[in-house]
């Protein structure tokens, strides 16, 4: 995984949490290292409901900074908010995030949403009694945001949404043997290119400043899938 990512020199590399099964101080101290090695300059975690475990949250912030984040990189805006409970395995965002979500995403920007646990019930997951609490909230604050992607994980499921013109994209998992059914290890891959930023009139009907938007899967030997792409 390290020398796909690598290889690929993305912008931004985002992580939606699980770093670590128990929220333990050893595992966070590999995971640090680990990530370390990951040679891209800008990147945006949020924990999960294992790093929340045994107050492991406390660990995250003395290793990575905030559980919260906006990130603003040339005409990208993401934002990373802590969905985690500790001890629980249930995401909750809360009210009191709202108001300071909503000012981030209030320029004319490329929006991502960055969290763990996924908006949407999602193929293969069983009984989704895991999904975010508050996920209508949520969902209705973004769409009205206008946010252009929603990251997410939890379920070691790789799956995309297309709601009201915002992917919502779960992540599978690479470092981990916690896959359902048939599907594998993987990370995402998302490219967004606009007619504005690139400056040709050629860039397959973008207009207004629009965006072109693909998501592929990156497998371990290095094989890439393309599994949706769309113009918003």
């Amino acid at each position: 995984m390290l020398q796909s990512i690598n290889q690929l020199n993305p912008d931004i590399v985002v992580i939606t949490g699980d770093l670590t099964e128990n929220g333990f101080s050893a595992e966070y101290n590999g995971v640090k290292r680990f990530i370390d090695r990951i040679t891209c300059k800008d990147k945006v975690l949020v924990p999960g409901n294992h790093d929340s475990k045994n107050a492991g949250y406390l660990h995250f912030e003395d290793l990575f900074e905030n559980r919260f984040s906006t990130k603003n990189i040339g005409n990208l805006t993401i934002v990373g908010a802590d969905s985690s409970q500790p001890d629980l395995d249930e995401g909750h965002l809360g009210r009191e995030n709202y108001g300071w979500i909503k000012e981030a995403f209030s320029g004319e920007t490329f929006k991502v949403f960055a969290l763990h646990h996924h908006l949407v019930p999602i193929p293969l997951a069983g009984r989704e009694n895991t999904v975010l609490v508050d996920a209508g909230d949520v969902l209705d604050l973004l769409n009205r945001c206008k946010v252009n992607l929603v990251l997410c994980g939890h379920c070691h499921i790789p799956h995309v949404w297309n709601l009201n013109n915002m992917l919502v994209v779960n992540a599978g998992t690479f470092c981990s043997s916690k896959t359902r059914g048939k599907t594998t290890q993987c990370f995402n891959l998302i490219q967004a290119e606009s007619n504005k930023e690139t400056g040709r009139r050629d860039v397959e009907k973008i207009e207004n400043g629009g965006w072109k938007v693909r998501v592929s899967r990156v497998f371990p030997h290095g094989n890439i899938e393309l599994i949706t792409e769309t113009v918003m």
